[in-house]
């Protein structure tokens, strides 16, 4: 497909800041990502904000999931909410090397991606990837890890319903034999450790799934990284 690929030439090349409208300037302007962007403690396990010098939520203590670790660059709100938006709807894959940067410029990521061997990105149902044309997921990973990038070793074998008013456990359920690991692709999994790339996360539910199905397939460790994180939902 060549719209991914102009989009990727054009993001290259100076323009105006989405944020401050700064010119001339890339995507997001330095001061914007400094400003806006700093790196806040979070759960080790959950990525949720924490206050300083706590290391995992109450949630995660009590019901450990199945993610090794989980890393998250911002939290979801102004002004990366309206840059996903456009990223994962308004047809504008472009925002993809941008957004990456934001995740690689947090120390916490270049400790994490050096641990993986893997990157695997959260897959779309046949459905939404006929509708959207591109897995916003997959075209972080690629710009985050293209030689480590595996974007057909973990499936969405069904759509499921919308999830945006489901609590974790609901989502859960709806996400309940929806994921599996590409049984050709399977034994490539064994006793690797993998890092699972998504744009948002809000529950966790489907990182969760995720996680199981990698696990049940072999995978040694399984971590995830999210650019933005909700930060009223962790039930």
């Amino acid at each position: 497909m060549l719209a991914p690929l102009i989009a990727r030439l054009l993001s290259r090349l100076p323009s105006q800041c989405a944020v401050c409208r700064a010119w001339p300037s890339q995507t997001l302007c330095e001061d914007c990502v400094l400003q806006l962007a700093a790196p806040r403690p979070r759960c080790q396990t959950c990525a949720i904000a924490l206050p300083a010098g706590t290391r995992r939520c109450g949630a995660c203590l009590l019901d450990p999931p199945a993610l090794d670790s989980c890393f998250a660059a911002v939290s979801y709100g102004f002004p990366w909410s309206r840059c996903l938006h456009e990223f994962k709807f308004g047809q504008q894959p472009g925002w993809a090397r941008p957004l990456a940067g934001l995740m690689q410029q947090d120390p916490a990521w270049e400790a994490l991606s050096e641990r993986v061997d893997l990157l695997l990105p959260m897959p779309l149902s046949a459905q939404r990837l006929c509708e959207r044309g591109y897995n916003q997921a997959a075209e972080l990973a690629r710009q985050l890890s293209p030689e480590r990038c595996h974007g057909t070793l973990l499936l969405r074998l069904r759509d499921t319903p919308a999830q945006s008013t489901l609590p974790r456990s609901g989502r859960l359920r709806n996400l309940r034999g929806a994921l599996a690991v590409d049984p050709l692709q399977a034994p490539s999994l064994r006793h690797r450790r993998v890092l699972l790339i998504d744009d948002v996360m809000t529950t966790g539910a489907s990182l969760e799934a995720a996680a199981l199905a990698l696990r049940a397939a072999g995978a040694r460790e399984v971590h995830g990284a999210v650019l933005a994180r909700t930060e009223n939902a962790v039930g």
